[in-house]
Parts: structure tokens; C-alpha cells; sequence
């Protein structure tokens, strides 16, 4: 990059990058971080995901957020500035690309802006790469891979073919989101002329690479490895939830009331049409095809799944731009329409992430953990959710890592090698008194129907929880 252009670019990408670790430490909050970011202290403390607790997630992003506890603390917000850090590394990623391989020499500096706004700038992605989920690194490893595979077809490195393949496969290692990505990066490296028996082996080679740990785990036990990883992937996801199907049909058709999703998935076909002859730039459309077709498959799926195709729709959306502006109003200056599309994006985002404001915060979690260490002895044993844990770093008790596994019917000899403890057994020792406090933030029939009030001698609710000690029965 000229020196001008590149401080534009890393000038607007610094301005996203306030926005989002402002938000990761103000508002940013999913239900399901818990548990990753549980497992992430767990590792840190010397546990091994499958073999000491349940985890049904590919373990690189649990271990990239273990690392950071080790260097900087056991706290959520520096997980989230991470997440900010990383988020915005895709975010300079993606404009560089633009930047440096857009055919147009006038709409190269317009086009990195708009993608870095794209990217940047998306409900979801403000929501959803700041917290401790494995989107944020799974996004960053993807499009990094993609910019590395870009570079061993140009350059024909082996090299370069060895790191693209070690990419992809850290991106599934963090979450299988995106397993279909690693194939078409791999069939995209083969076309290129010549022999191919050298990239095959060069590109798989890195791959195995990510993996290695969790073969090694696997080799250790291959039953919990294979149940966390597949299985439970397969046939247990969907457990008591009967309007699972109905829940995707509605996450598949969101985008036809999103405006952020509409301007960017037409803005994106456009560009499709106009790169037929641009392999790059196609190669970042099969990608977003093979993913989204992956994510529309997952049941039950969510939108924030697809933020992981946002970054490679973002690039296309750029030339689907410039296609239509160069039609529509040829004699319009790049920045004008580039202005606008600045305006459509911020003023969706602000809607959609002004309708979609979380019902609990870190903060909140924090009070709750703070009465829970008021009344519960060190050393007593504690049924909570997976942010109390953390927040308290207390042990969790056995088969609460991940309160979702909690309701898997498994024979009593598998569910105890998976480390899994059924709800009613739960339900049967809180009523024996074998946990000296209960904190939950579940509705108030959970409660009653878990018939807490009555098992403990005080009680206490903090804000949308409730914290009972003292049982009864002890």
C-alpha cells in the first residue's frame, strides 16, 4: 500500500476497532459464551476438554482464550478486547484485499473503505465477535486463509500452500461452522497448473497441524473424543426442542426483514456477476456459498452463525458497487456512494442492535457471583450456571460444565464416561442436600418445578436471578 491510502485504511478500521471494544466491554453478552469461556479457565487451570469435561466444540478458541488467562488475567473483558483485537484484524484483512486486488485503480481505496464498513459495521458482528464464542478467531483464521491460498496459487509456494491448509484446518479447530471451507480452499489450490501431488500432501500436511492435540486426545480416549466432536453434533443438539425445525425455517428467512441483509446479499449477487472473470474475487463467492450452505444445514441454526460468510459477501458487495454505480451514475465520485452506504449500514446496526438488547450483562452475572461467594463457604459445593463458575472460579459441580448436555438421555454408564449428569439427578441431589448453594438465572417455572424455595432456608433474588443456600436436608 502507498503510504497515504494505508493510513486511511488502518485510520477507518481503528475507528471499528473503538467501536467494537467499546462494545465488547459495555454491552457485549451471549448466553452460550459461558461455557466456552468456562472451558477456556478449566484448560487453564489444567483440565482437558473431553477427557475431564464435556465440550462439544473443536478446542483450539477455548485454548487460544486459556493462553490469553494465563498472560493477562481470568476476567471476560480482556477475552472480549481480544475478540475486538482479532474482529478487527479480519476487518484489515479484508479491506487490504480489496485494496490491493481491485481491478479499478479510482474505486481501490473507496472499496477498501466500504468492505472494512461492511464487515465492520454488521449487527452480528458487533454482537457476536466480541465475546468469548469462537467467531471472532474462526473468522479471522478463514479469511486468512483465504488470503494465503490467494498467495500460493500466484506465487506457486509450497510454503504458502502448507500455511493456507494450516489455516483453514485452525479455523474448523476452532469451530466445524466452516469444515466445508477447508475443501474448497484445497480444490482452488489444485487447479492452478501443474503438479499437483506436491500441493496436495504440502496443503494437507498443514492441516493435520491444528489437529494434533485433539488427536492426541482422541488417541487417549476415542469414545469421549468422537461423542463431543460428531455424535452429539448429529443426534443430540435437537433434544427437547420440539419447534427446532420451525426455529430454522424462521432464522433462513431473516434476511428478507433485515436491511443490512438485503444491501449486502444483493450488493454481494452484483458482484458475483461482475468477477466471472476475476478468480479471486469468485473464489470469495464459493467460499460464502459453502459456508452459508454448511450453516443452513446446522439444526437449529442461528443467525450469528453467518457472520463467518460476512467478511467474503463484504468483498464481493465492493465490486456489486462499483458494478451498479459504474451504471447507474458513472460520473458520481466512488466516496459519495461509498457515504451512503455508510449511513444505510450505521443506522441499520444502531436499530438492530438498539431491538436486540440482551436481557443479562457480565455485570449482572457479576452481583449474582458476588452474593454467591457471600454465602457460600470456599471448598462447599455449588450448582450454577457456567458463568458463575467462572466469575467465582469455583469447581463446577460434576456435569454442569455445559447445562445444555444436562438434558441428554444417555445410558447411566456413557453419560458418566461423557462426564454428563442428567437433570433429574441434578433435581435428586439438590433435594438430598448435596449442594450448598443453587444459583440459577432460569424463569420462575424451572424454579418451582426444581422445587428450589422449598430445599434451602434462604434465598435471595439479584436482578433477574436467584441465589438458595442453606439446605435443608443437610
Amino acid at each position: 500500500m502507498a503510504a497515504r491510502p494505508l493510513l486511511l485504511i488502518c485510520s477507518f478500521v481503528t475507528c471499528l476497532f473503538a467501536i467494537l471494544l467499546v462494545y465488547s466491554q459495555t454491552a457485549a453478552f451471549a448466553w452460550d459464551e459461558g461455557y466456552h469461556i468456562l472451558a477456556a479457565q478449566l484448560i487453564a487451570h489444567g483440565r482437558r476438554p473431553y477427557l475431564d469435561f464435556f465440550f462439544p466444540q473443536t478446542p483450539l478458541n477455548a485454548w487460544w482464550n486459556a493462553a490469553a488467562m494465563r498472560l493477562f488475567g481470568e476476567t471476560w473483558r480482556e477475552v472480549h478486547a481480544l475478540s475486538a483485537v482479532v474482529t478487527a484484524g479480519t476487518i484489515l484483512l479484508a479491506a487490504d484485499f480489496v485494496y490491493t486486488r481491485f481491478p479499478v485503480a479510482g474505486w481501490r481505496l473507496p472499496g477498501a473503505i466500504a468492505a472494512a464498513l461492511l464487515i465492520g459495521l454488521q449487527a452480528n458482528v458487533i454482537e457476536y465477535t466480541t465475546t468469548g464464542q469462537p467467531y471472532a478467531l474462526c473468522m479471522f483464521l478463514i479469511v486468512a486463509a483465504f488470503r494465503v491460498s490467494v498467495l500460493a496459487v500466484g506465487r506457486g509456494d509450497l510454503v504458502a500452500t502448507a500455511a493456507a491448509g494450516l489455516l483453514a484446518s485452525a479455523a474448523t479447530a476452532s469451530s466445524l461452522l466452516v469444515s466445508a471451507a477447508p475443501a474448497v480452499l484445497l480444490v482452488w489450490i489444485l487447479r492452478r497448473a501443474g503438479p499437483r501431488l506436491g500441493r496436495l500432501a504440502t496443503f494437507l500436511g498443514g492441516a493435520v497441524v491444528p489437529f494434533l492435540p485433539v488427536l492426541w486426545l482422541f488417541a487417549r480416549s476415542p469414545r469421549q473424543v468422537f461423542f463431543n466432536l460428531f455424535e452429539y453434533h448429529l443426534f443430540y443438539r435437537r433434544a427437547n426442542w420440539e419447534d427446532a425445525t420451525s426455529h430454522d425455517w424462521k432464522v433462513l428467512s431473516s434476511w428478507l426483514t433485515s436491511p443490512q441483509a438485503l444491501v449486502l446479499g444483493l450488493l454481494a449477487a452484483a458482484g458475483l456477476w461482475y468477477c466471472t472473470q476475476l478468480p479471486e474475487f469468485s473464489l470469495c463467492g464459493w467460499l460464502a456459498l459453502a459456508i452459508g450452505a454448511e450453516l443452513c444445514v446446522t439444526h437449529p441454526t442461528f443467525e450469528w452463525y453467518f457472520v463467518l460468510v460476512i467478511p467474503f459477501l463484504a468483498i464481493l458487495a465492493v465490486a456489486g458497487l462499483y458494478a451498479v454505480c459504474s451504471r447507474m451514475c458513472p460520473r458520481v465520485p466512488p466516496a459519495w456512494p461509498v457515504a451512503l452506504l455508510l449511513l444505510v449500514v450505521s443506522l441499520g446496526s444502531a436499530k438492530s442492535l438498539y431491538a436486540d438488547r440482551n436481557a443479562f450483562s457480565w455485570p449482572d452475572l457479576e452481583a449474582v457471583a458476588r452474593k454467591v461467594d457471600e454465602v457460600t463457604p470456599r471448598g462447599a459445593p455449588l450448582w450454577a450456571d457456567e458463568h458463575i463458575y467462572f466469575l467465582t472460579r469455583r469447581p463446577p459441580a460434576e456435569g454442569t460444565e455445559v447445562a445444555y448436555a444436562e438434558v441428554i438421555d444417555l445410558p447411566a454408564g456413557l453419560a458418566s464416561k461423557l462426564h454428563i449428569v442428567p437433570l433429574d439427578e441434578l433435581d435428586r441431589r439438590a433435594a438430598a442436600g448435596m449442594f450448598g448453594t443453587v444459583s440459577t438465572c432460569e424463569e420462575s417455572e424451572q424454579i418451582e418445578e426444581l422445587e428450589l424455595p422449598r430445599l434451602f432456608l434462604h434465598s435471595a433474588a439479584v436482578g433477574a436471578c436467584h441465589v438458595f443456600w442453606s439446605p435443608l436436608l443437610r
